[in-house]
């Protein structure tokens, strides 16, 4: 019974993968492609050549008895891409030998490359701007995650954790077994190169995307990248991971909104440790959805207008932004009501079906 279950996952998940894994190649990929494939088939005829060449007394030309060189270059240009004219054949037993067991597994061989190659450049492409149509229709204010390493798979956990919609995740990595996981995931994953605008533009969709996620794992990709989407689209929230600290003011100036560093503010964390033995677990908790601290981001409407914050109760106002200006708790309960357009950050209390869950 274990076993049937596993395999079952293991089919449902290899259905989920390829229903949300897009693979996008570069616009020299099908060209490399090609040209390697061309020099492949190329060897393969100077092989096949030499071989026949060595070997050509064992063949017979029906016209004139000779066989020159140019007549083994013929003979093995018609011999593997059809079955022969019967001008030139092999007469003796080795030469038989050697197109049964070498020639014909190489006329095999090439088939399979020239249909192989029909597929790539004809067929997988057509299917693949298919799939982009598609899921081009589905996509609206998504979040757009440049890179799916231990970062971007963070950062996808818990934005589904959080209640996001799969459908509105959208991973880019240029890693087949990452854009395997993160299709397993049940998000759509995209295989290709965030750096290029021709992902971000036609794959990503970022024209009509929300915010977008910069965690390609080194600080001059993520710049790259944060310079192409910027190109793109001026409009949407752009959070960017910083490996070193001096980049951090590089990216601001970039159109970063939110730059965050994981070893500075590691470092924060393991400071605060030393003296303090809860203040770790508050933090992770109210940072991840499954903790029992709530802290929400709102924006004040026409309905707040010219409250306090002991109006907002049960909710706890900690901070308000107003035009670049942070008040704190005090200093907003002391003598400031809301007003529109203020940013209210709000601790909330946690319902217990919530908390359990």
């Amino acid at each position: 019974m274990a076993f049937l279950f596993r395999a079952h996952a293991s089919r449902k998940a290899s259905r989920l993968f390829f229903r949300r894994v897009v693979y996008m190649p570069t616009d020299l990929d099908p060209f490399r492609t090609l040209l390697s494939r061309i020099i492949l088939v190329a060897m393969l005829f100077c092989f096949l050549t030499g071989v026949l060449w060595l070997d050509r007394h064992g063949l017979k030309d029906q016209i004139d008895g000779e066989i020159s060189f140019s007549d083994v270059v013929y003979f093995t240009m018609v011999t593997v891409t059809t079955v022969g004219y019967g001008d030139i054949v092999p007469v003796t037993t080795r030469a038989r030998l050697i197109d049964a067991f070498v020639v014909t597994p190489v006329r095999i061989f090439l088939w399979v490359i020239f249909l192989g190659t029909a597929y790539q450049l004809a067929f997988r492409q057509f299917t693949e701007v298919f799939r982009m149509a598609k899921l081009q229709r589905s996509l609206d204010q998504h979040v757009v995650i440049c890179g799916f390493g231990h970062t971007g798979y963070s950062t996808v956990k818990e934005l589904l954790a959080k209640g996001t919609n799969p459908d509105h995740i959208l991973v880019i990595d240029p890693g087949e077994e990452r854009v395997r996981v993160a299709g397993e995931l049940g998000v759509v994953a995209l295989r290709g190169d965030a750096t290029q605008e021709g992902i971000l533009k036609y794959g990503a969709f970022l024209n009509e995307a929300k915010a977008v996620i910069i965690a390609a794992g080194r600080d001059d990709t993520n710049a790259l990248i944060l310079l192409t989407v910027r190109n793109l689209n001026s409009r949407c929230r752009v959070i960017v991971s910083a490996k070193e600290e001096e980049n951090v003011k590089l990216f601001r100036q970039g159109g970063a909104q939110t730059i965050i560093s994981p070893a500075t503010y590691g470092g924060y964390m393991l400071a605060a440790a030393v003296d303090q033995h809860f203040l770790v677990d508050y933090l992770e908790d109210f940072l991840t959805a499954g903790g029992k601290v709530h802290i929400e981001e709102r924006t004040a409407d026409q309905q707040d207008v010219g409250k306090s914050a002991r109006d907002l109760r049960p909710d706890l106002l900690l901070r308000v932004y107003r035009q670049g200006t942070i008040l704190s708790h005090w200093e907003f309960e002391k003598s400031h009501t809301l007003e529109l357009g203020d940013v209210m950050l709000l601790f909330k209390p946690v319902s217990e079906d919530a908390a359990s869950s």
